[in-house]
């Protein structure tokens, strides 16, 4: 029997990257997904696609209306919308720009576990998707690696305060995964992009998936709090060993 099946999952980023891997990760292994998106016509069969913006309050709420009505209530809620905007200084930061990350990164992410938390059945699990950049920091990312941090901060203190009901949280910081990431933040500059993976084995979307599968699957008595992953090239969100032949 596949290891999620009669679960029922909500995964927020679906149309791309690591929430569409994850997303079709757990149908996979059985589950019923719902996954929502700007973009709902990237979200791939057999993951059901609702229209949903993290930064709107209202879009979130009747993304998580219509997606109990579909599955009946939750019982895993995977939150992997997020993005960045720019490597640059932080003198030269924008008050959009903040907004948008800030807005994306924390706001929706609080936002969709708030409007999630109720439906949320015993044995429920919350699983956030991180950063390296939420662990260690580095040049000319502070608005990525400030989103990061607050994503740490409150999956451990939501921790603290659902101690005592059965549901299990988990953050998964990774490191460098080739997807669509960098393409957004350097605003569809394809060539800059595709520099940032260069000379060096990025670990892949499905990678980040397997991750959040081994959380998701562990004996119902046992949290894995946190995993940290990075490809084998990377020591930190910093430091990169390239190969320049």
């Amino acid at each position: 029997m596949p290891a999620l099946e009669g679960k029922s999952a909500v995964v927020t980023g679906a149309s791309s990257g690591i929430g569409a891997a994850t997303a079709q990760a757990l149908a996979r292994e059985g589950a019923r997904v719902v996954g929502g998106a700007r973009r709902t016509d990237h979200v791939a069969d057999p993951v059901a696609a609702l229209e949903l913006d993290v930064t709107d309050p209202a879009s979130c709420e009747a993304f998580v209306g219509r997606a109990v009505e579909q599955l009946g209530g939750i019982d895993i809620l995977v939150n992997a919308a997020g993005l960045a905007l720019g490597r640059d200084p932080f003198d030269d930061s924008t008050e959009e720009d903040e907004r948008v990350v800030l807005e994306t990164n924390v706001n929706g992410l609080i936002r969709m576990t708030r409007l999630s938390l109720p439906h949320l059945r015993d044995g429920g699990h919350i699983v956030n998707l991180g950063s390296v950049a939420g662990r260690q920091a580095y040049e000319r990312g502070s608005l990525y690696i400030t989103s990061k941090f607050a994503v740490r901060g409150f999956t451990y203190a939501l921790r603290e305060d659902l101690l005592g009901r059965p549901i299990r949280i988990t953050t998964v910081d990774p490191g460098l995964v080739q997807t669509d990431f960098s393409l957004v933040r350097f605003r569809g500059d394809e060539e800059t992009a595709r520099k940032v993976y260069e000379g060096v084995e990025a670990m892949k979307p499905d990678d980040i998936a397997e991750c959040v599968l081994f959380a998701l699957t562990r004996p119902p008595h046992v949290n894995v709090d946190e995993i940290v992953v990075k490809a084998l090239a990377q020591s930190s969100g910093g430091r990169i060993l390239r190969d320049e032949s």
